[in-house]
Order: structure tokens, then sequence, then C-alpha cells
């Protein structure tokens, strides 16, 4: 019995999906920026830095060089010096605008570099992580993490750390050249400045968490709307589209709810900011005035420094903003890197047993297993495949059949007991070789968007055309193949929904076919298929199953009357095994079972 957690509408009219991870409390931002900042590119992160510089000391020397134009040119009335000076600005400005361009295309590169790395990373672990982890995970949360979450970080990446250090100099550089103005209206314009910090650090202190409940919530919306895609016939069969409507208006209106409070906050500490900043602004100009009138203090060092103090709140502003951003993309950051922190399969051992030729002899001893500790799913599993046999495994639905199907390629591993292969524990042999002996051909087909040459050359990628077509006509598809527009070139899309259910079967076993495994397991893989259909690919099954150790489940009864073996389960035991004539004579559960289907 395999742990898939179907769609069902719960008493509160609420559809069930699978979990979402939400982190219930934030990890420190330091860390996950820290962990974020490795995934930079030092070396054109660092020219970005000396660009910025550049750009930034462009602009601080143009406000500086209004007091001499002031002072020296302007009110004695040199046209020629001032005709000069301008030109000067124009040079440093064009070099701070280059620089500015230059800096802003390698920021670009830097930041897309960054999350290649981090996507690639993502993806990786997911290849690595256990069934179990996809069979607890909603498939569109985890979706949210590749698309939401990243783009908020390219977003923070291209235009944040920039404009952070940018406004970190600024505002270093510009509290120097005002204390070299006027040391004491430097202290007037300080005065408010604490005020303005702590704003902004109750603001983004607060904003953290509110940031991670919006993203959480997006990913919560974003499974539930691709499962309900998924599941919409059978929505639409059972007439509950109501109830899925309500159910999204729910999830939709708790994420305009975190949403707005998300922008409420991000939006609140501009506007603050700004009127904090125009107060300390006419607080200076006063007090300057003043300064010129009874101590001396230039008009051209007055402009110049109502200048800096203009721009002395600008990148206090701007810190504080970049902040907010920086909290959206440190929320996605911190639920992608919970997705690299999950634990993977467990490792193969170093010692690990190369398989060589197998003659398919498979063993189960004593084997019990339970998908959640203290809930045994299989009970002292025992039997034994020798090579070439049929071993049909049936049994009521729940029984435990495909969980022990599970347990062979070691997409779970057993809590006691053991699986041999020719004699090797699976636990001792490389997950990898292990799958590289078997094919799978499970109740659930899967076509990925390509050619049907591509998708039955999937089971082997290194097969030939002949080869391709070799096993889609022993699988019985070659005749419905040629049918299609462009044969074996038919490009299949959104999952081959272009071709019947029974098709699309068809093209799984073929795949099984062209793979030539030593071990096959067919799990439930007729059940989509017509009785027409099944009567006909019956005997090219039969002659794939030849000279390999096959593995059936089946509810179609009728499918496994030549097996060599069948195990009846029931509540995660073998109650009864024998051929089937024996098992008809015995009149037990199989015989219930397979009367059952012709009452």
């Amino acid at each position: 019995m395999s742990p898939v957690i179907q769609t069902k509408l719960t008493p509160g009219g609420l559809p069930g999906r699978r979990g979402v991870l939400s982190v219930e409390r934030p990890r420190e931002g330091g860390k996950v920026m820290r962990r974020l900042w490795g995934y930079l590119h030092f070396p054109l992160l660092t020219l970005v830095f000396l660009l910025v510089i550049v750009n930034t000391g462009a602009n601080l020397a143009c406000s500086y060089l209004l007091r001499p134009i002031i002072n020296h040119y302007i009110i004695p009335h040199d046209l020629p010096g001032l005709g000069k000076m301008v030109l000067l600005l124009l040079a440093i400005y064009l070099a701070g605008s280059v620089a500015a361009i230059l800096q802003a295309r390698l920021m670009v590169v830097v930041a897309q570099k960054a999350v290649n790395g981090l996507r690639r990373d993502l993806y990786s672990r997911l290849q690595s992580l256990p069934i179990r982890f996809f069979d607890r995970q909603s498939h569109g949360d985890l979706m949210s993490r590749f698309t939401n979450d990243m783009d908020n970080i390219s977003d923070s990446l291209d235009n944040s750390i920039t404009q952070l250090f940018s406004s970190s100099i600024t505002l270093l550089g510009t509290l120097v050249l005002m204390l070299l103005i006027s040391p004491l209206l430097t202290l007037v314009t300080l005065v408010i400045v604490p005020c303005m910090l702590w704003l902004a650090a109750r603001i983004i202190r607060k904003s953290k968490k509110i940031f991670l409940d919006q993203q959480n919530a997006l990913g919560t919306a974003n499974g539930y709307i691709e499962e309900m895609i998924s599941g919409l016939k059978v929505v639409k069969v059972f007439c509950h589209e109501h109830e899925v409507i309500g159910s999204f208006e729910t999830l939709n209106e708790e994420l305009r709810k975190k949403s707005a409070r998300a922008q409420l906050y991000s939006g609140i500490m501009m506007p603050v900011m700004q009127n904090l900043n125009t107060i300390n602004f006419a607080l200076t100009a006063t007090v300057g005035g003043l300064l010129s009138v009874t101590r001396g203090l230039d008009i051209g060092g007055l402009a110049a420094f109502l200048q800096y103090s203009r721009q002395f709140a600008r990148p206090v502003n701007e810190i504080s903003n970049q902040f907010n951003s920086l909290q959206a993309a440190l929320a996605g950051a911190e639920r992608i890197f919970q997705i690299i922190d999950e634990q993977p399969e467990p490792a193969d051992k170093a010692e690990a047993i190369q398989p060589g030729e197998i003659r398919g002899e498979v063993v189960f001893e004593h084997v019990n297993f339970g998908y959640v500790d203290g809930q045994p799913i299989l009970k002292d599993i025992t039997f034994r495949a020798d090579p070439g046999q049929k071993i049909a495994l049936v049994g009521s639905t729940g029984a435990g059949k495909t969980t022990i199907m599970n347990l062979l390629p070691r997409f779970y591993d057993i809590q006691s007991g053991n699986i041999r292969i020719d004699g090797m524990d699976i636990r001792d042999l490389r997950r990898e070789d292990l799958r590289h002996l078997m094919a799978i051909v499970l109740q659930d087909t899967h076509l990925f968007t390509g050619t049907v040459m591509e998708n039955i050359r999937y089971g082997r990628l290194d097969a030939t055309d002949e080869e391709v077509i070799a096993a889609a006509t022993l699988a019985n598809a070659h005749s419905f193949i040629r049918r299609l527009p462009r044969g074996y070139k038919t490009v299949l899309e959104r999952d081959g929904n272009n071709l019947s259910q029974g098709q699309r079967q068809l093209l799984n076993i073929a795949r099984a076919t062209v793979a030539a495994p030593a071990l096959l397991i067919l799990d439930e893989a007729t059940s989509s298929i017509d009785t027409r259909t099944e009567i006909a690919i019956q005997a090219g099954m039969d002659q794939l199953m030849k000279g390999r150790t096959s593995f059936v489940i089946a509810h179609r009864l009728s499918t496994v009357r030549n097996a060599d073996e069948i195990l009846v389960l029931e509540k995660g035991e073998i109650i009864e095994r024998g051929t089937h004539s024996a098992l008809i004579q015995q009149k037990g559960r199989y015989y219930e079972l397979y009367q059952g289907q012709f009452d």
C-alpha cells in the first residue's frame, strides 16, 4: 500500500492536501544571508563594488564642488572659470554614469550566476530525496520555491546588494564631507538619525516574519491549485465545484491578508523616513542660515552642506527600503535551503558489491516494514522467486502488494529482515546498480514531453531506433504508433494527453521492454487497458517475461492464472500461496476473490 494522500473533502469543506513545509520559527537572517552569499561570484562582485565606489565618489565630488563654484566663480562673476568648472562637473558625471551602467550590467551577471547555482542545488537535492519526501509534500509548494522564491532572490540580488553598498558608502562619505564643512551643523543634522534608525529596526524586525508567512501562504495556495487542476475531472464528476471554489477563496483570502500585511510594512518605511528627512532638512537649513549670519559660514559651504544633508537622509531611506526587499529574498532563501537541507536517501555502502551477471533469484526473509514507526504495514513477509519465475501478488486494496514491490528497488528501506538478489543483500548494492537490474511498469502512467521514440527510449538511453521499434512491437504498441500523425516522431505533450489511457500504458510497457531488465515488476500494468487490448498484449507480455524473474500485481486475477506462484496478502501478511489451480482447490481467500470477479 503506497502512502499517497488523495484529495478529499474534509468536514470543514477544505480539501485535504499534502503538507506544505513551513517554518515555525525563522532562522537568523544573518545565517541565511551568509549562506546565500556563498553563491555569489566574488571576482565579479569585487569589480561591481569598485564600480559602485567610482559612481558614489563621483556623486559626492560633484556635490562638494558646489562650494568652490559658488564662492570663487558665481559670487565673483568669473564666467571663464565657471565654464571650466562646469566642464569638470560634466566629466565627473560622465565617469560616474559609465561606472553605474557597467555596475548594473555586471550585477545582473552575478545575480543570475547565483540564482543558477541555487536552482541547480535545489533541483539536484530533489533528485536525491527519498520517495517518502514526495509522498508528504505538496508539488505546488515545491514549484512555488522554484518560481516565486527564486524570483524574489533574483530581484533582491539584482538591486538590493549594490544599493545597500552604494548607500553605505554614500552615508559614510557624506558624513566625512559634512564634518569638513561644519562640525556644529553636522551635529544638528545627526540629532534625528537615532530616531530614524530605531524606527527602521522595528519595522525590519517585524516585517521578516510577515514576509515568511506570505511566502508560506503562497506555497500553500499554489499547492492547492496544482492539486485541484490535476484532479479537475474528479471534482466535476462529484459536482464539488462550489466546495472547491469556497476552499480556494479561504486560501486566497488568507494569502491576501498576509500579502497586505507584508506590503503594508514594505510601504510604510519610505513615507515615514521621508517625513523625518523633511523635518531634518528644515532644521538644518534654519540653523545653517543662522550660522551663516552669526558665525561666518560661507554661502558655498552652506549650499554644499544642504545638498549633503539631503543626500545623508536619502541613503538611510534607501537602506531601510532595501531591507524590506531583502527580507522577502531571505524568506525565499530560507524556504529553498529548507529543501536543500532535507536528508537525502541514505548513502550507499563504501564497499558496495558489483552485481555482475544476474540470474534473477529473489528472496524475502522475514521482512517487516511500516511507513510510520509503530504502524507496521508488512509483517514477516517471506517468499522466494527462482530465476525466470513469475510471482503474482493479489489481495484486497491496501493489503500491501505495492509496498512489497516498493521495497525491492529500495524506494523505502525495510525495518527488519532481508531481501536478497542472487544471494546478495540489496542493501549491499548501490541503488543505481540495483535499479538498473529491474524495470517497473506502474499503475499510474507518466509520459514526458517529447516524441514517442524518445519516451520509449527513456527505458535505455543508448537503445537504437530498431531496438525501440522491436520493443514497441513486442508490447503490441507498434500498430497504433504507426497510425499516429508522425508515427514514432509524434510529439507527446502534457503527459501524453493526446493518447488514450490504454495507449499511454502500452508505451510504458514498451519502455520497460527496451530496458531489457533481469527483473520485471508490473504493478497493475493492464488496469487501464480494455479487455480486448489486454488479451492482445498478454502474449507479448509473456514473451517479455520469459527468462526473467517477474512480479505481477493484479486485481484482474485472470491475468495471473499462469503464474508460477501466487501470493495472497491480507493486512500486510501472506495468508495463502500456491498456483492458481491449487488455490482454487483450497477454496480460501483467493477462491473468494476469483469467484467474486465473475459474480
